[in-house]
């Protein structure tokens, strides 16, 4: 008979453990917040033909992530979970604001609105809320999605990075699900597509810490028009 030791003289990081469950829990498709409704243009991509296959929805991807995520979300939450962590209230409520102001449809703009909503009724129900004031941190009126994914991930101890690399693995899910549904994408090419996009998703976290507050912004003039078409679209199956 084979006996198996157990190694106890290495002990397990019971906090880092919790952090990375509690990142995998507030990244899953399960979390019931909605973010599957939601395309953020790439459904108006598919209808225009601007995208028509694997290639092209991998390279409108890798535009977003590096144009778009790397340049703006990514950062934001980096100096969000900061504020958190700081107690920063006059922080909190500029990134806020900051990412309100750089939303350039209204579809864009209020899926980031519910979206944070819908994660605030989540966390209330946890009893896992922000106060109004938690220390010297005051909750940002209207918080968006990202401010409130910014106090989840600092209340859970996830480390800065990981938090990042969370959101940006989170946002690749989201967008594969929508090209499965509309393109529709195979589940094996969209594991190959996954596959592909992985090194950018470190690269992209890798320019978001490396920016300072001058170099912030996306640059998605596509998506923005995408998702402006994307109101008026005749049939859709996702939310605008």
């Amino acid at each position: 008979m084979t006996t198996i030791t157990m190694h106890t003289d290495i002990q397990p990081n019971a906090t880092s453990d919790l952090a990375l469950l509690g990142l995998m829990q507030l990244i899953s498709p399960a979390l019931p917040i909605g973010a599957f409704a939601w395309s953020q243009g790439l459904e108006s991509a598919f209808e225009l033909g601007w995208v028509c296959n694997e290639a092209e929805l991998g390279e409108w991807l890798e535009g977003v992530l590096d144009d778009g995520l790397s340049r703006c979300e990514l950062p934001v939450l980096a100096r969000l979970q900061t504020c958190w962590e700081n107690g920063d209230s006059e922080g909190l409520t500029f990134w806020n604001d900051w990412i309100h102001a750089n939303r350039e449809t209204a579809e864009l703009s209020d899926e980031d609105i519910r979206l944070g909503q819908a994660l605030m009724r989540l966390l209330n129900s946890l009893e896992l809320q922000p106060q109004t004031v938690l220390g010297h941190a005051k909750l940002p009126e209207d918080p968006g999605y990202v401010t409130v994914f910014a106090w989840t991930a600092h209340q859970r101890q996830v480390p800065i990075r990981q938090s990042l690399l969370g959101f940006a693995w989170g946002w690749l899910e989201n967008q594969l699900a929508v090209a499965c549904k509309a393109m529709p994408l195979g589940h094996t090419a969209a594991q190959r597509l996954n596959e592909q996009l992985r090194p950018q998703l470190v690269a992209a976290v890798d320019t978001a810490l490396a920016l300072t507050d001058e170099q912030l912004g996306p640059i998605l003039p596509g998506l923005a028009l995408g998702s402006a078409q994307h109101e008026t679209q005749y049939s859709r199956l996702f939310r605008s």
